[in-house]
């Protein structure tokens, strides 16, 4: 049987697969002890002559290996009985009530501030008790988390809430899997408290079907304070400011760019340059509504060059390190700038480095009057009425004031909330929030972070751009070409919030 690339690519990361691509782009698959590749699926010519997806009939088995090792990491890392246990003892005080109720909340937060973050969370259901039980699933991009969902609900073992993020709140709507609180929405008028982008992303097909917690900014450029004052550098606004102070930090033995090689964290960066190179417009050409165009234009050209100039001045070979990891860089001096959303910031706060002392943020340059944004949310699975209250629970408190200013002062994001207690916010966050809240015309939806297109399409779009960072024989004019044909195949979407739901 004769093997075949099929244009859409998926992911089989943790399977350990690997494509390998000639100059010619065919493709042949092998397993290699690595984790930063392509997501590929295959397909056979029957003796019919027929194409079959070899994804079709191999999927059950490959999701049961994935589910049990994902299942089985989520059981040692989660611990969720202990944990269940540590949080009723020590944030209920005295008696325990009789009318005690828990809810089981599937996630990817595993970093130090995520974890404080949802303690405040957690601590404010307990007064009310209701006892939050951890499921999390280790990665930085929910991959593995919405496998072990996924599993879970077609078990009938769906826990209670979960964290889903960008367009797949609607896509899970549409399928009848998601609890719908408009009463709440109703009663506390959610519809005149948050952002209409915010707003439209939780209710697809005009029902509630999401709680918001905050928006993330992702075009943030951070750099290590202390190294720009001792060599007496300014941030950069501009990408000739930023290749000065980088050449600088090169000749004192600093590397100049933090950058990790996941998939989705080459895809970060790559989106903060396209949006540079071109405006909000031009992004979601190429991003949401997919135009083949848009992939072929000269912007998009300057913006793989802008990828691979930048690779001069990262620590190569660019290894595999997770987003702490990489955090971590900036935190020690070892690197002087880095590129993240800035969840980023909320974690070096929670290591003791404080805003405008150990670090400071600016925008990404050419980016100052765009919001690249990501916003996180929780939602409630539909199960049966016993859960429903305190499901709803969840939600009214997750954007209740007092909740929206203290997770987010320490998540590193920003409330949803249209008037926040800005004085509760440091210099990053208030230059993020007085810009998303200028409007729908400098909000951008995040690519890497599933707010602007379907999965797909996100991941056959990233694996393309992981293949040109990856590669250097590969050219820019090819990563175009190859960008443009397959964008022919992928769902079409509309811009502006419709693009938040694939269905309309």
């Amino acid at each position: 049987m004769a093997s075949y690339l099929l244009r859409r690519e998926h992911i089989l990361l943790d399977l350990g697969y690997s494509v390998i691509r000639d100059k010619e782009g065919s493709a042949k698959v092998q397993t290699k002890q690595k984790k930063v590749l392509p997501y590929v699926e295959f397909g056979i010519s029957t003796s019919m002559g027929c194409k079959l997806p070899l994804y079709n009939w191999l999927a059950p088995i490959l999701l049961s290996l994935v589910n049990f090792v994902a299942l089985s990491s989520a059981q040692a890392q989660a611990q969720l009985t202990t944990q269940s246990s540590a949080q009723l003892s020590g944030q209920i005080q005295g008696p325990i009530p009789a009318a005690i109720q828990s809810v089981q909340v599937l996630h990817w937060w595993k970093s130090a501030s995520e974890h404080k973050a949802i303690d405040v969370l957690a601590g404010r259901l307990a007064q009310e008790n209701i006892v939050w039980h951890d499921a999390i699933i280790p990665g930085g991009s929910g991959i593995g988390a919405g496998i072990v969902l996924k599993s879970r609900i077609l078990a009938g073992n769906a826990p209670e809430i979960a964290q889903l993020n960008g367009v797949m709140i609607s896509q899970w709507a549409n399928l009848g899997l998601l609890l719908e609180f408009d009463t709440v929405a109703s009663s506390g008028k959610w519809d005149k408290l948050f952002f209409p982008t915010v707003w439209e992303l939780i209710q697809p097909r005009g029902h509630l079907v999401a709680a918001p917690l905050g928006i993330h900014r992702i075009n943030t450029l951070f750099y290590n304070k202390k190294i720009f004052s001792k060599y007496n550098l300014a941030p950069p606004e501009t990408w000739d400011e930023f290749e000065s102070a980088a050449e600088l930090l090169q000749k004192k033995g600093i590397v100049p760019l933090a950058q990790s090689s996941e998939p989705w964290q080459i895809a970060t960066l790559f989106e903060t340059l396209l949006l540079s190179e071109s405006d909000a417009t031009f992004y979601r050409a190429a991003f949401v509504t997919k135009e083949s165009r848009a992939f072929n234009d000269l912007r998009f050209f300057r913006a793989l060059q802008r990828l691979r100039f930048l690779k001069k001045f990262m620590q190569l070979p660019v290894q595999e390190q997770s987003w702490i990891e990489v955090t971590h860089l900036l935190a020690s001096g070892d690197a002087g700038m880095l590129v993240m959303g800035d969840w980023a910031k909320g974690e070096l706060n929670a290591w003791g480095v404080p805003t405008d002392v150990g670090f400071a943020c600016v925008a990404v340059p050419n980016t100052a009057n765009y919001h690249l944004y990501d916003v996180d949310t929780l939602v409630m699975l539909a199960k049966d009425n016993a859960s429903r209250a305190s499901q709803e629970k969840v939600a009214q408190l997750a954007v209740s004031p007092l909740l929206q200013a203290e997770y987010n002062q320490i998540k590193g994001s920003i409330s949803v909330l249209r008037n926040p207690d800005l004085s509760k916010m440091d210099s990053c966050s208030r230059s993020s929030w007085k810009m998303f809240s200028r409007g729908s015309a400098v909000q951008v939806p995040s690519l890497a972070h599933r707010m602007a297109t379907d999965e797909i399409s996100k991941d056959a779009i990233i694996a393309e751009i992981v293949r040109f960072f990856m590669d250097d024989t590969i050219s820019v004019a090819d990563t175009q070409h190859r960008l443009a044909a397959i964008s022919h195949s992928l769902p079409k979407r509309k811009a502006g919030n419709d693009a938040q739901n694939t269905y309309r």
